[in-house]
């Protein structure tokens, strides 16, 4: 009988252990991924004008992200190269924005370092 509540309870310990590693599954909010973004701009040494500037434009893109996703998924035509046309027509009108708030040496450092690693990692 104890060998049996011994399996279980490591059983559930390893149940509940597995849930918690997976925590990180769940989408963000359009806010959370702008305050996400916003932490790893700190590299740039914003201005108190461009932060606010680059949180407006990182608000709008996430947003409207969030709507064409919406709108795909209501239409019930989940379409990959259209949702790709999309998030390009929608990350295109960002980098015009962000070039016009940006220095060029920021708007470079944005372009080489910190873009690349917002984009979310595959497992292999």
């Amino acid at each position: 009988m104890k060998k049996k509540l011994i399996i279980g309870a490591m059983a559930l310990i390893c149940s509940i252990g597995s849930v918690m590693a997976q925590g990180g599954m769940q989408r963000q909010t359009p806010e959370e991924r702008t305050k996400a973004t916003m932490e790893k701009l700190t590299p740039l040494a914003l201005s108190e004008d461009q932060t606010t500037k680059a949180t407006s434009v990182f608000s709008d893109f996430y947003l409207a992200q969030q709507k064409a996703m919406q709108d795909m998924r209501a239409s019930g035509t989940m379409d990959r190269d259209a949702i790709q046309a999309k998030r390009k027509e929608l990350a295109d009108a960002r980098d015009i924005k962000l070039k016009e708030i940006f220095t060029a040496d920021q708007y470079k450092k944005w372009t080489d370092e910190i873009e690349p690693s917002l984009r979310p990692q595959r497992k292999q």
